[in-house]
């Protein structure tokens, strides 16, 4: 019988492995993100993190039926004070959103990922500012390398060097992918979204 007790002690290790990998894989697969308009369908209401999203990214205009207007593609000195600004008008806590925040509005489980267009009407696509500040390196997401998009955002503004050091670099997030970048030149001209705490109002 003795024989038998490791063989029947692995079996059952590896049964119990096997469940536990079977309830992270559900957990998961499982969506992680609740989104559901406001009563008056101005804004995407995200259930679980209690955050509010204009359906329109800063630019552009609802109208009660879709976004009007032309986005906007600002540095992040200029997000950030068009998110103080609109703060002031509207008395609500807007801000830029932190890149895990941004990334839960990508719909992953579509066949072409990206932005809910029955939710975030004629939205653009690429790299979105993001509030994380990024001093010690590392990148949040995934690890690719960026310097032809860098490149291509810094046209006209001067050359700045791939090689900059990390205080003027900031994070953003693909909304095509999800994709998350530490490494985004600050003066670079991007689009954005603002969110604040949902509150029912």
């Amino acid at each position: 019988m003795t024989h038998f007790f490791p063989t029947r002690s692995l079996a059952l290790a590896l049964a119990c492995l096997a469940a536990h990998m079977a309830v992270r894989a559900q957990a998961t697969t499982e969506p992680a993100v609740a989104l559901a308009l406001s009563p008056d369908g101005s804004l995407v209401v995200d259930t679980r993190a209690r955050l509010a999203w204009p359906r329109c990214v800063e630019g552009m205009q609802w109208n009660g039926k879709t976004c009007t207007g032309t986005p906007l593609e600002l540095d992040y000195a200029q997000a950030l004070a068009h998110a103080q600004a609109r703060w002031k008008a509207e008395n609500l806590p807007w801000r830029l959103p932190r890149a895990a925040e941004l990334r839960r509005l990508v719909d992953k489980s579509a066949s072409t990922p990206g932005l809910d267009a029955r939710l975030f009407p004629a939205a653009p696509s690429g790299w979105h500012w993001a509030s994380n500040t990024n001093v010690q390196g590392g990148l949040a997401g995934n690890h690719y390398n960026y310097g032809n998009v860098e490149r291509a955002q810094r046209q006209g503004q001067g050359g700045e060097s791939l090689d900059s050091t990390r205080v003027n670099q900031r994070f953003a997030v693909d909304l095509e992918t999800g994709d998350i970048r530490s490494d985004a030149a600050k003066y670079s001209k991007l689009h954005f979204r603002l969110v604040r705490t949902y509150t029912d109002q």
